[in-house]
C-alpha cells in the first residue's frame, strides 16, 4: 500500500511538472509557482519542489528569493537539473556571464550523459539552458561555441519548428569564424526540417513577358536595424513604370517602419504568421522576384520561402553565407566579393553579381549624420588611435594578432576598442584575456562600452582597423562617413572580401591590403603622416557621397538589371 501511495505521489508530482512547462511557455509564472506549492504541500523538503518554486520566483522578479534557495540546497543537490539552471540564470542577470557558462555547460553535460528517454520537464531545462548558454557566448564573443550548442540543441528537441529555428540561428553565428566549403553540407542540412512539403506552384511563361515586373521584399528589419542603412533604395529609387513593388514585413514595426511605408509600394504586414500562411499571402500577390533580406539572422524567413511563394526567389544583404536552402536560386553578390573567377562551391545558389557593390549605404531614412570633426584626434592627442567599433565576435584571432602588430609598427599608438562586450566586467575581462594571449600591450588598449552616440565617437579614432574573415559591413560605411580611414585585408570568401567592395566602390582601394604584412604597412603608413590624416579626415564623407557606394539611383539600375536578366533565364527555361 505504501508503495502504491509514493508511486501516486510520484505521477502527481510529474504531471505538476508537466503542467508547470506548460505555465512557462505560456509565461505565466505564477502558474508555474502554484505548481510548485502543489508539489510542496506533499513534501516540504522535495527538492524539485523547491527548485521549480526558485525558478517562478526569478521569473517574477524575486531574485532574492531564488537566490536563498539555490544556496540552501546547493551543496545537497550539486547536480540537480533545475537548481542549475536556476543558478545560471541569477549569474545571467547579473552579467556574471563566465559564472553563468561555467554553471550552465555543467547541467548541458548532465543533459548529454543521459541515458534514454528524457522527461518533457527535464527537455525544457535542457532548452532552456542551452539559449541561455548560446547567449552568454555570443556575449562574451564566443561564437563558434554559441553556434555548437545550438547544433546540438537542435538535434535534441522534437518540435521541427524549433529544430529549424535553432538550426538556422546555428548558421548565421557560423558566419563569424568560417563561411567557406567546409560548412555546405551542413548549411544544406536545412532542408532537412522541411520534409515532404508540397511547394507552391508557378508557371513558367513560354516567353518574356512585355510588363512591369513584380518585385517582393520579405525581411523583419524594415524598422531601426543595421540592415535598414541598405534598404531604402529598395523602396524610393526603383523604377515605378517598369516594376511594382511589394513589401513583406515579418517583424515588429517601429516608427522608422513608417517612414518606409511612406514609399510608393503595396506593403503586407505578415507578422505572426505561421510560414505556411505568410507564403500563400505571398503568392497570391504573383509576385516574379521573391528577395530575402535575412537569410539566418535574427527573425529568419527561411521557413516560409522553403514553400516557392515566388517562381525565382534570391537572398541578398542580411546574412553573408549560403542558405542551403534549396528553394533559394540566387545569392545577391558582386564582382568585389565574388570574382567571377574564383570558385563559388561556398553557395548552393547561384551567384548573382553586380559590378558595382551588392550594397548602398543610405542612412536617411533612419538618422541624420552628425557633424564632422576635421581634425584628426592624433593632433590634440600628440599620438595616433587606431578603433574598431566592430561587433567583436568578428575579431578572430587572426584580428588580434593584426592589430598587435599595427600597434608595434606605430611607437606610442593607442587602440580603441568600442562595443557591447566592453559593457560588462566580464566582457572586459575576455578581451583583456585574449589580447594578452596573442602578446598585445594592454596599456595602449582602452574599451568602452557600447553607447547611443558611436557615431559621434569616432571623432575620437584617427584610423579604424577592419575585422577579419568576417569584415566589417555597415561599421565600415559609418566610419568612412565620419572621415576615418578603414584598413582592410581582402580575405577569400564573400564574408571576407565585403570590406573590399566597400572601399573599392567608395573610390578607396589604396586601403585594401592583400596580405597581413600589407595590412599592417597601409596602416602604419597613414598613421605616420598627418599630411595624409588631415586630408581623409577633413574630405572623406564628401568623396564617400560622391561615390558607388552612396549612389542610390545607380544602383538601383544595376540591380534592375540583373532582376531582368535573372527573369529572362527563367522565362528562357534555365
Amino acid at each position: 500500500m505504501e508503495e502504491l501511495m509514493d508511486a501516486d505521489i510520484k505521477k502527481n508530482k510529474e504531471e505538476w511538472l508537466e503542467t508547470a512547462v506548460r505555465f512557462y511557455r505560456d509565461g505565466d509564472f505564477k502558474g508555474m509557482r502554484a505548481c510548485a506549492r502543489e508539489i510542496l504541500a506533499h513534501d516540504m523538503d522535495d527538492v524539485d519542489g523547491q527548485a521549480l518554486f526558485a525558478q517562478a520566483s526569478l521569473y517574477l522578479g524575486e531574485e532574492e528569493t531564488a537566490e536563498v534557495v539555490v544556496r540552501r540546497l546547493w551543496d545537497s543537490a550539486p547536480n540537480h537539473w533545475r537548481l542549475l539552471l536556476v543558478a545560471g540564470e541569477i549569474h545571467a542577470l547579473r552579467f556574471e556571464m563566465r559564472q553563468a557558462i561555467d554553471t550552465l555547460k555543467r547541467l548541458w553535460a548532465l543533459g548529454q550523459g543521459r541515458m534514454g528517454k528524457i522527461a518533457l520537464y527535464d527537455m525544457a531545462i535542457l532548452e532552456r539552458a542551452g539559449r541561455l548558454l548560446t547567449d552568454a557566448c555570443y556575449l562574451l564573443a564566443r561564437p563558434d561555441e554559441a553556434a555548437e550548442y545550438l547544433f546540438q540543441l537542435a538535434g535534441l528537441l522534437h518540435d521541427p519548428a524549433v529544430k529549424e529555428e535553432l538550426y538556422s540561428k546555428a548558421l548565421f553565428l557560423s558566419n563569424y569564424r568560417s563561411a567557406g566549403q567546409q560548412d555546405r553540407a551542413r548549411r544544406e542540412g536545412i532542408n532537412g526540417f522541411f520534409g515532404a512539403k508540397i511547394t507552391m506552384p508557378h508557371t513558367r511563361p513560354s516567353s518574356v513577358p512585355d510588363r512591369k515586373m513584380r518585385i517582393g521584399y520579405i525581411s523583419p528589419d524594415f524598422r531601426e536595424h543595421a540592415v535598414a542603412n541598405f534598404l531604402s533604395p529598395f523602396f524610393r529609387n526603383f523604377a515605378k513604370l517598369d516594376f511594382n513593388v511589394f513589401c513583406y514585413m515579418t517583424g515588429t514595426p517601429d516608427n522608422i517602419t513608417q517612414r518606409f511605408k511612406r514609399s510608393t509600394v503595396n506593403w503586407r504586414d505578415l507578422q505572426g504568421l505561421p510560414p505556411q500562411e505568410a507564403a500563400r499571402r505571398i503568392y497570391r500577390d504573383h509576385v516574379d522576384i521573391l528577395v530575402d533580406f535575412a537569410g539566418h539572422s535574427q527573425g529568419s524567413s527561411i521557413a516560409t520561402l522553403a514553400y516557392r511563394p515566388a517562381p525565382i526567389q534570391m537572398t541578398a544583404i542580411g546574412d553573408v553565407g549560403s542558405t542551403g536552402l534549396r528553394e533559394i536560386d540566387y545569392f545577391m553578390t558582386d564582382v568585389y566579393c565574388s570574382p567571377p573567377d574564383r570558385d563559388s562551391g561556398d553557395f548552393s545558389e547561384h551567384l548573382a553579381r553586380l559590378q558595382g557593390c551588392h550594397l548602398c549605404y543610405d542612412p536617411s531614412l533612419l538618422r541624420p549624420l552628425p557633424a564632422l570633426s576635421p581634425e584628426p584626434p592624433a593632433l590634440r592627442n600628440g599620438y595616433v588611435t587606431f578603433g574598431s567599433f566592430n561587433n567583436f565576435a568578428k575579431a578572430s584571432r587572426e584580428t588580434l594578432v593584426l592589430w598587435r602588430a599595427v600597434l608595434e609598427a606605430v611607437p606610442n599608438s593607442r587602440l580603441l576598442i568600442k562595443g557591447k562586450i566592453a559593457s560588462v566586467p566580464d566582457g572586459e575581462a575576455e578581451v583583456k584575456a585574449r589580447l594578452t594571449e596573442v602578446g598585445a600591450d594592454l596599456s595602449r588598449v582602452e574599451l568602452r562600452p557600447y553607447s547611443p552616440d558611436y557615431l559621434e565617437q569616432y571623432r575620437d579614432i584617427d584610423v579604424a582597423l577592419d575585422t577579419t574573415p568576417f569584415t566589417g559591413g555597415l561599421t565600415t560605411c559609418e566610419a568612412l562617413v565620419m572621415g576615418v580611414p578603414v584598413v582592410t585585408l581582402r580575405g577569400t570568401t564573400h564574408a571576407a572580401r565585403i570590406g573590399t567592395s566597400i572601399l573599392e566602390n567608395a573610390g578607396l582601394p589604396e586601403l585594401v591590403a592583400g596580405n597581413s604584412a600589407e595590412y599592417v604597412k597601409k596602416a602604419a603608413s597613414i598613421a605616420g603622416s598627418m599630411t595624409i590624416l588631415e586630408k581623409f579626415h577633413g574630405g572623406l564623407r564628401e568623396v564617400v557621397r560622391g561615390s558607388r557606394l552612396m549612389d542610390v539611383k545607380g544602383y538601383m539600375k544595376n540591380v534592375e538589371a540583373m532582376y531582368r536578366s535573372v527573369w529572362e533565364e527563367y522565362c528562357g527555361g534555365a
